[in-house]
């Protein structure tokens, strides 16, 4: 082998030997993603959050920078959260608010999410067939707001149809 050959392969070596390095913290981020879950969180969301922190944190990332998650409600509601269909998220950023609903059933579904002021004015809606989730939808005012999320085979065949006025804080 010639000498230009012997030092071209060690240059190409050292090189994905910095590479490999270089790109080591973010191999070991991605296998530790992080989500702020808030002070006020239950105890479901808080366990949803640590056995699933690859959704929550790609949930959060969806909402956009500097939300934190407030809640998390397997779905159905009532159901064992390693039984669940879906998995609906708020997160919040101030006084805004964000809410996903996370697909658990591997294909996709009809899927609907709805999220209003606790007025029923500024409303954000996504509907349609989805594999991954639904929203994200976004609030302006988080107090009381009502969020509506259905699952089904179609839109007149549901299996989940959940309404709640306590996704996000009342206060």
């Amino acid at each position: 082998m010639s000498r230009s050959a012997v030092v071209m392969r060690a240059a190409l070596a050292a090189a994905a030997l910095a590479a490999a390095v270089l790109t080591a913290p973010q191999a070991v981020a991605a296998d530790r993603p992080e989500v702020t879950v808030s002070g006020e969180a239950d105890a479901m969301t808080r366990a949803l959050a640590q056995e699933d922190p690859r959704t929550a944190a790609a949930a959060a990332t969806v909402c956009g920078t500097g939300y934190t998650l407030s809640r998390a409600v397997p779905l159905p509601e009532g159901t064992d959260p390693g039984m669940r269909l879906a998995t609906l998220f708020s997160y919040t950023n101030g006084a805004k608010g964000c809410a996903i609903m996370d697909n658990n059933v591997g294909v996709s579904r009809y899927m609907s999410l709805k999220i209003c002021k606790v007025d029923g004015t500024g409303c954000d809606t996504d509907t349609g067939n989805f594999s991954q989730y639904a929203g994200p939808v976004y609030v302006s005012s988080i107090a009381c707001a009502k969020v509506t999320a259905k699952m089904g085979t179609s839109s007149s065949s549901l299996f989940i149809n959940y309404s709640s006025s306590y996704l996000f804080p009342c206060n």
